[in-house]
């Protein structure tokens, strides 16, 4: 099993949300708190539809939050094409490989708050 201090015996539930491109990650924003479509169509029109270019490929899970028809017209709005992945697929989804080193490294650097996560989060994707 694993052991780790937990503030005042909490748990705390950070969303981290990115777009993966084949050189680089973009438009990444930590959300104190679970992702849901509201959060989600937000970060879809504030960070990600600025970084498209007409052409761009988006491909997003089945994760019901994704599905929103907002956020869908949002990333269509930008000149992009966008995908669903087949249900179920985790393995075929780029992104997954990274969010999992990403919390591996963050786990090591045992941060105990947004701010520190959020810092910690910005120099590791330096």
């Amino acid at each position: 099993p694993l052991f780790a201090r937990i503030p005042h015996g909490h748990w705390k539930t950070l969303t981290f949300l990115a777009g993966l491109r084949h050189d680089r990650i973009v438009a990444p924003f930590v959300l104190d708190g679970p992702i849901n479509g509201i959060a989600f169509t937000a970060w879809v029109e504030q960070c990600l539809a600025p970084t498209l270019n007409p052409g761009d490929i988006v491909i997003l899970d089945n994760l019901g939050s994704h599905k929103g028809k907002p956020a869908r017209n949002a990333i269509r709005d930008a000149g992009a094409h966008l995908f669903f992945l087949p249900p179920y697929s985790p393995d075929l989804n780029p992104i997954e490989m990274m969010f999992a080193k990403l919390k591996t490294l963050l786990r090591k650097s045992d941060e105990r708050s947004v701010d520190a996560t959020w810092r910690r989060l910005g120099e590791v994707l330096k």
